[in-house]
This record gives C-alpha cells, sequence and structure tokens, in this order.
C-alpha cells in the first residue's frame, strides 16, 4: 500500500530550523532513518520513497510555501493515483503544547493558512493530519514571528526525541490504519 505523507513548510535555508518547518524536519528525519535516495525536486515539492512494513511513503515537502500547501497536495494524490484517504499532513500546531501529536481524520484548519489552502483546494477536510504542537509562547500580535523562529534552547533538547515520535506516528498511520493510530498517538 501506497501513502503520500505532506510534510509542511517553507522552502529557503533562512527557514529551516523554523517551528512552521516542523513537517520538513520530521520528513527529513523519516528519510535519514530509512536510508531514503536524496529528495528530488519534483512539480511544486521535493519528494522521496521509504518503504516500512511493506508500505511505500512518498515524503513530499511542497516548494510552494506553507500558504499554498493546497496545489502540491492535489498534484502529488493525482501523480501518485491515491484517494484523499491516503494522505497524512504533517503540520505544526500553536493549540497543543510542544511536543504533542494530534492525529485526526478531519476538522477545521484551526487558523493554519497550508490547512486552509489544501481544504479549500481538496474542497474538503476530511483527510488525516498529524499536528506537532509548537506551543502559544508569543506576545500578542507576534504569532508570524514565533513561528518562523527557531525553536528555544529548551525545546531544543527534547526536539529530537519529539520528532521521533512524530516519524513513529507517520509510520503506524500507514501500517495501521487511521483509527488504531489515533487511539496509540493521542493517548500519550
Amino acid at each position: 500500500m501506497k501513502f503520500l505523507v505532506l510534510a509542511l513548510g517553507n522552502i529557503g535555508p533562512e527557514y529551516a530550523d523554523t517551528r512552521h518547518n516542523i513537517g520538513f524536519m520530521i520528513a527529513d528525519y523519516l528519510a535519514q532513518k530509512f536510508d531514503a535516495p536524496r529528495f528530488e525536486l519534483g512539480r511544486h515539492a521535493f519528494t522521496t520513497e521509504i518503504k516500512s512494513k511493506g508500505h511505500t511513503y512518498v515524503l513530499v515537502k511542497p516548494t510552494t510555501f506553507m500558504n499554498l500547501s493546497g496545489k502540491a497536495a492535489a498534484h502529488w494524490l493525482s501523480t501518485l493515483k491515491l484517494p484523499v484517504e491516503n494522505m497524512l499532513v504533517v503540520t505544526d500546531d500553536l493549540a497543543l503544547p510542544f511536543g504533542k501529536l494530534r492525529l485526526k481524520g478531519q476538522g477545521s484548519a484551526g487558523g493554519h493558512n497550508g490547512l486552509k489552502d489544501i481544504q479549500a483546494t481538496l474542497g474538503t477536510d476530511v483527510y488525516a493530519r498529524l499536528r506537532f504542537g509548537v506551543d502559544a509562547n508569543f506576545p500578542k500580535g507576534r504569532q508570524v514571528d514565533y513561528v518562523l523562529d527557531p525553536f528555544s534552547a529548551d525545546e531544543q533538547i527534547d526536539l529530537s526525541t519529539r520528532i521521533e515520535k512524530a516519524g513513529e506516528a507517520v509510520l503506524a498511520f500507514g501500517s495501521m490504519g487511521l483509527e488504531r493510530a489515533m487511539n496509540i498517538v493521542n493517548v500519550k
């Protein structure tokens, strides 16, 4: 079985280690863990492929910037001939404490511009998403600066462990299915 893992972030070195790019970081972790070929530039995204327990995961890092993530989602679903049920979007979430994971099968965009564009482009809010908490520790009106800043020194202590857990959640989505994976990921 094949899955599309749409890891959200912004391209460019200035965004590389920012909170908004946690999706890219998780995709990079999985690619490294499974010795995937280098990410190749394709239409609307850098992509590579990993295999685990008989499943193929196409890791997609959009080049469209966060606010146009729907273009990459639609293109790669079509190119891979996959139903939306086989797509997992990996993104940051200000409403969750740092490192907390939440796997859901549908819901609102929660103010996240990448998710808003995916929902507008696909015409549905019924698709799996793995949200990685980045907390909301910023002064009023400074949200954009906060998500485009690197993780704090305190957060970086646990960041690699939290990314590893998120990688496990991605693989659980494929190997167990959404419902069973939710029961494991959302309890921890």
